[in-house]
């Protein structure tokens, strides 16, 4: 999975002066100033990854050397101020350059030159409040996020399924590996492991990419928390996930989980992740959901129902309405939720 950073990009006018002149707009990078400050190989690199010559960019200075050093294509950036997450971004082309950065930025009087530049090769302007990143278990609430930080491992992807965040490069992954499969079964060779497939750096040829950020499950789940009261609500990281809600009470525990659609897919999507979660609850779960916008289908209730799983589904603003399991139904999958 990607590394994530947290960029702080908003905060004070030379920063907004920064986004106004690399992030809201592309920089025709093959031209000059620009293509006069760059090494062969570094525009043949940004090249290979934004054939049009133009990109959105990014930089820090010389004291972010060891956190830059980390970050590579398809790793994904948090950019904020204001107390919001105002951009994500996805990593392209990562380099250090203080010519290249001089052309496009005003050295910072302390810290000198933003020599540690990067491309994007997708970026999507969000207001995401910090409270969705603090409501993640690995957080604290009040955290200003303030100089770059870097997260990997089980803390990046805790970002990642949190905000629901899905990058072109795993998008590209995905197909690669199922042409690889299809191609390795239809001429009867053995199939690889899934790292063997990728590598570590490779051209892209497509001029357009999207980042995408599935906004529609946390605003719902928002609302949803609205209507509770007197209760402990939180996010719980699991093995498989960061569940969408874990809700603790007189009644005991709860695990929900949201979609953004009530199709057959996401239902099935939802039964799934719910009993994977359960057993991950540091409580015996006495209760599962699934979250809606709107009514799923009556077989789709079933089905829930089967695995003693409710339903939520959205009435009206801040309304929900409550399938309930049949209790025989709940009272035998509980034994399996436990394990």
């Amino acid at each position: 999975m990607p590394h994530v950073a947290i960029q702080p990009s908003y905060g004070n006018t030379a920063a907004r002066r920064h986004w106004k002149d690399t992030l809201a707009q592309e920089v025709p990078f093959g031209a000059a100033p620009y293509a006069d400050a760059l090494t062969e190989d570094q525009s043949e690199w940004l090249l290979s990854m934004h054939p049009s010559g133009r990109a959105r960019f990014w930089g820090a200075t010389a004291v972010q050397d060891r956190n830059m050093a980390l970050l590579g294509a398809g790793d994904v950036v948090l950019f904020t101020g204001q107390n919001h997450v105002r951009g994500i971004g996805e990593v392209g082309a990562t380099f250090r350059n203080a010519d290249f950065a001089d052309a496009m930025w005003s050295r910072d009087p302390k810290k000198g030159s933003w020599l540690n530049v990067y491309s994007l090769l997708a970026f999507q302007p969000t207001l995401i409040p910090y409270k969705e990143i603090w409501d993640l278990p690995s957080f604290n609430a009040g955290d200003s996020f303030m100089g770059l930080r870097v997260l990997r491992g089980a803390r990046a992807d805790e970002v990642l399924d949190g905000l629901g965040i899905r990058t072109s490069t795993e998008s590209r992954r995905k197909i690669e590996r199922d042409i690889q499969v299809a191609r390795q079964i239809s001429e009867g060779a053995k199939i690889v492991a899934t790292e063997a497939v990728y590598t570590e750096r490779t051209g892209y040829r497509r001029s357009e990419r999207e980042i995408v950020i599935h906004r529609a499950e946390a605003l719902l789940v928002t609302e949803y928390k609205e209507t509770l009261s007197g209760l402990d609500v939180r996010r719980l990281r699991t093995p498989s996930g960061v569940t969408d809600l874990h809700v603790t009470g007189a009644d005991g525990c709860e695990v929900i989980e949201a979609k953004s659609d009530s199709g057959h897919g996401h239902v099935r999507l939802a039964l799934g992740q719910l009993l994977d979660y359960a057993p991950h609850s540091p409580q015996r779960v006495e209760r599962l959901s699934a979250l809606f916008p709107n009514r799923p289908a009556d077989a789709d209730v079933s089905l829930l129902h089967r695995y003693g799983i409710d339903v939520l589904y959205r009435l009206a603003p801040r309304e929900f309405d409550r399938l309930e399991a049949p209790d025989e139904a709940r009272d035998h999958m509980r034994q399996a939720w436990s394990r």
